[in-house]
């Protein structure tokens, strides 16, 4: 089906963030989108599951409470809204298949419980917890831990019980996932086991909760998408700690001897893009917050007159251990943080 034109394509990204997210009128309908969606149809037909959630665009990812329904973001209806939000954000979330799938799957575990409303059993209770319990603006995972699948980055299904099931419900969905070897030994088996008991225990069901509703659709949303993103990036903006001199001197050089060498400043700008989707891709981490801490960096490389010699391979290698000691230090010791926002 031939892509939709739309007179804000052409726009600069000055003038694009100044339309408001109603008047993009993108839809699901003829993207790339509405193949995911198949996708995810095709495996639930395979498990037997009768439930057919209904999907429409919104700002963000989401299944609202008491809808079987799933809400996508806008930016992955069009290519040019995927380019600004890489502009943005310096990374799109769900922007390739297998990333849009595995969201869409944990998506459809929130859209299970809803239709089902599985969380009033007593034996998901127990293995899950209670749904009632409030949802934590910020969350202190243990990433070592075995009682919990490991699907969505972050160790997302320690943030809170509905969390837990969507992410063992998306575990199970996936297609050749092998859960049953890959969780072998570990406690989180036994919640797959009873999904996999309670989805076998429904098959073919129809559920009891069927509103078609749509929360927060596009077409209502009044913001311009300037205010989309500043509400966006803020959630991610910290104050970095001035703690970097001493191993950023241990790193780099501020012996005269070598001041000839290219300026460590330089040195880390240029190679930033590749080190930060680098970290963000094996700790989690979002690449707004990296960013930012590399911004620091910078700035203190400059103060600091530090020089980069020697190979500029060893010192990629190095550089990148550094930032993401840092990164870790960050999200798991006592200094900037010890939660995860949700």
């Amino acid at each position: 089906m031939p892509r939709r034109k739309y007179a804000w394509e052409k726009l600069s990204n000055e003038e694009l963030l100044k339309k408001r997210l109603s008047s993009l009128r993108v839809r699901i309908e003829g993207t790339w989108l509405e193949d995911c969606i198949a996708a995810l149809h095709e495996e639930l037909e395979a498990k037997g599951i009768r439930l057919r959630p209904h999907v429409w665009l919104s700002s963000e990812w989401f299944s609202p409470a008491g809808v079987p329904g799933i809400a996508v973001p806008f930016y992955l209806a069009h290519p040019r809204l995927m380019k600004l939000e890489k502009k943005m954000m310096l990374e799109v979330e769900a922007g390739t298949w297998s990333e849009c799938m595995a969201i869409l799957r944990h998506e459809m575990g929130h859209a299970m419980q809803h239709a089902y409303q599985f969380q009033r059993r007593r034996k998901w209770q127990r293995l899950f917890g209670a749904s009632s319990k409030h949802y934590p603006l910020y969350y202190k995972p243990n990433p070592a831990s075995r009682r919990y699948v490991q699907h969505l980055r972050r160790w997302y299904a320690q943030s809170h019980p509905d969390e837990d099931f969507a992410e063992t419900f998306a575990v199970w969905l996936r297609p050749r996932s092998s859960w049953r070897t890959r969780y072998a030994g570990w406690p989180a088996l036994k919640k797959l086991e009873y999904v996999d008991e309670l989805m076998g225990e429904i098959a073919g069901k129809r559920p009891p909760a069927v509103t078609r509703e749509r929360v927060d659709p596009l077409s209502k949303l009044s913001r311009t998408l300037a205010e989309h993103y500043r509400k966006k990036q803020a959630f991610y903006e910290f104050t970095p700690p001035k703690t970097y001199d001493r191993d950023l001197i241990r790193l780099f050089s501020d012996d005269p001897r070598h001041r000839r060498a290219q300026p460590a400043a330089s040195f880390i700008r240029r190679h930033r893009a590749q080190v930060r989707q680098q970290i963000a891709r094996w700790t989690g981490e979002n690449q707004l917050t990296l960013d930012a801490v590399l911004d620091d960096m910078i700035s203190r490389c400059r103060e600091l007159g530090l020089r980069a010699p020697g190979s500029e391979r060893k010192l990629v290698v190095n550089f990148t251990i550094l930032l993401t000691a840092k990164t870790m230090h960050a999200l798991f010791g006592p200094s900037r943080r010890k939660w995860i926002a949700l």
